[in-house]
């Protein structure tokens, strides 16, 4: 179809779009949160607390459920059956509303016993400040399960801007209680994180809320429905429970990283959640982006296996492109000029100069397996549109076992018998965890290959952004060197820095006639030449 490819690009476009949104008004809330917490106890513990809850929307929702009902609801509309889609959309619904209130419920009463399991090193005020918000947060995280499932029919319509672009009210309401709460409650930590906590859940119910009207309409109603024998239901049942075992896999490998960040202090946890802001900003504009677009289109193939075949190498071949060419020197710029983002975006109030290095590490740690994570993404992406998502749940349990070895190696004995600083027993968290990303990547390709022929890997195209990112990273760092030694504070030097490496980049790829770039290089002329 001549159509799809330019259908893509606009559904990549309008889910970056709301995404970028929804991360600018993260990040947004982070130096609003940072600015009255810092790397105290109590940011610690909210940080910690959000993590937590966190697990029922990750597991129930956001790309679990994508994986295992978009494919099966995109394939229904495609063969024209929509009311037996919609049927399955509203059976879905209703019984992950019933697991999401009874979990929730669940989390509540066990909030102390879960705290103990995932935050062990948290003890005294900061273990109890724990518990009362993870008590507060557990309903809001149900009430994102459902937004999650708003998502899943907004995207199987191509419908993807408003979906990815709700979080901001979740982002929005936090922002403003942060102020008010820092305001009113100022030097009273533990009673700024509980404000912040009930901020949660009040942007959760906004987040949800101002995507259903639009589902209500898709679907032609909303009436509960438990059809658990619809042939669509029984599809997306059972693809839901490999998914959500090598999707819960992930997540795990991130609560082990929690767990072992308790062990070096709550300032450490806070920082690692503040370097995963950052970190996610790539991982959501390009391989979120393009892999959310991607999905419903692969899912939608019909015919013999070969067709099916070569329409996901059709898909797979410019979208692996696209994300290797924006994601390489987001992980280069992370590693060379993060110290001047963080500062930028962080430097605050109670946020300071040290807190910033400390950030820095972490997220350099995690920068290691960028490429790999979001290019592992999409071809677990191509899996679930081929109804097969047990290679994605192997590849990630392989994951999940390098991270949890090599990261409590990292941050436990090797540090006591080395005697570096906790901020580097986080950067082996982190690195340990880039490292796994690799082999997962690598597995994925490999299991692919072997079910459509060769994947095309652009290997030539990553190894030269590489270079470039390289050469751009060297000259982005000695211009915010030399801005810091002329008296220019450190967030300053970010605003000479990153347009310096943003132009060596893109100027090194459009000379070496990498289309990506040229391409880049020609839409950014067009709108300069449009304006009056």
């Amino acid at each position: 179809m001549p159509d799809e490819p330019k259908r893509t690009r606009s559904g990549a476009l309008a889910v970056a779009s709301g995404i970028f949104l929804s991360r600018i008004a993260g990040l947004v809330r982070e130096r609003v949160i940072s600015h009255y917490l810092g790397l105290s106890a109590a940011a610690g513990a909210f940080r910690a607390a959000l993590r937590i809850p966190n697990l029922l929307q990750n597991l129930l929702g956001e790309g679990v459920l994508s994986a295992s009902f978009i494919p099966v609801y995109a394939r229904l509309r495609a063969e024209g059956k929509h009311e037996e889609a919609s049927k399955v959309a509203r059976a879905v619904g209703t019984l992950l509303a019933l697991v999401a209130a009874l979990v929730s419920l669940l989390g509540v009463v066990a909030a102390s016993p879960l705290v103990e399991l995932l935050a062990p090193g948290f003890e005294g005020e900061t273990r109890e400040l724990t518990v009362t918000l993870v008590r507060i947060l557990f309903p809001g995280m149900a009430l994102l399960v459902m937004s999650a499932w708003c998502l899943g029919v907004l995207n199987s319509h191509r419908k993807f801007f408003l979906s990815y672009v709700a979080p901001v009210l979740w982002n929005a309401a936090l922002i403003a209680t942060a102020i008010i709460a820092g305001w009113r409650l100022a030097g009273h930590d533990g009673d700024i994180a509980i404000w912040l906590a009930w901020g949660a859940v009040i942007g959760s119910a906004a987040q949800f809320l101002v995507q259903l009207p639009t589902v209500i309409a898709l679907l032609r109603g909303l009436t509960p429905s438990l059809a658990v024998g619809e042939p669509g239901v029984r599809a997306t049942l059972r693809a839901f429970v490999p998914v959500l075992l090598g999707r819960g896999s992930v997540q795990l490998s991130a609560y082990i990283d929690q767990v072992l960040a308790s062990f070096l202090g709550a300032g450490i946890v806070a920082a690692m959640f503040n370097a995963q802001v950052l970190y996610l900003l790539p991982v959501s504009l390009f391989g979120m982006a393009v892999s959310a677009a991607e999905l419903p289109e692969m899912a939608s193939a019909t015919g013999a296996d070969d067709a099916r075949a070569a329409h996901l190498h059709d898909r797979l071949r410019p979208a692996l492109r696209r994300v290797v060419f924006l994601v390489v020197p987001s992980a280069v710029a992370f590693i060379a000029i993060g110290g001047p983002l963080i500062a930028l975006l962080f430097e605050t109030g109670r946020f300071g100069a040290d807190d910033t290095r400390v950030v820095w590490i972490v997220l350099a740690g995690s920068a290691l397996g960028l490429s790999a994570g979001t290019q592992g993404r999409l071809l677990a992406s191509a899996f679930y549109a081929l109804h097969d998502p047990r290679p994605p749940l192997h590849a990630a349990l392989v994951r999940v076992a390098l991270t949890g070895v090599l990261g409590w190696a990292f941050a436990l004995p090797i540090r006591d018998a080395a005697g570096y600083g906790p901020e580097w027993g986080a950067f082996g968290l982190t690195a340990s965890a880039g490292f796994a990303a690799w082999v997962e990547f690598l597995l994925l390709e490999r299991w692919l290959s072997r079910r459509i022929g060769k994947v095309a890997i652009p290997t030539r195209l990553g190894l030269g952004a590489l270079g470039g990112a390289a050469i751009a990273g060297a000259a982005g760092y000695g211009a915010a060197y030399l801005a810091v030694t002329w008296g220019a504070k450190g967030w300053q030097s970010a605003l000479v820095a990153v347009p310096v490496f943003g132009a060596i980049y893109l100027g090194v790829m459009s000379a070496a006639k990498v289309p990506e770039a040229g391409a880049f290089t020609r839409r950014i002329l067009r709108r300069r030449r449009a304006r009056p």
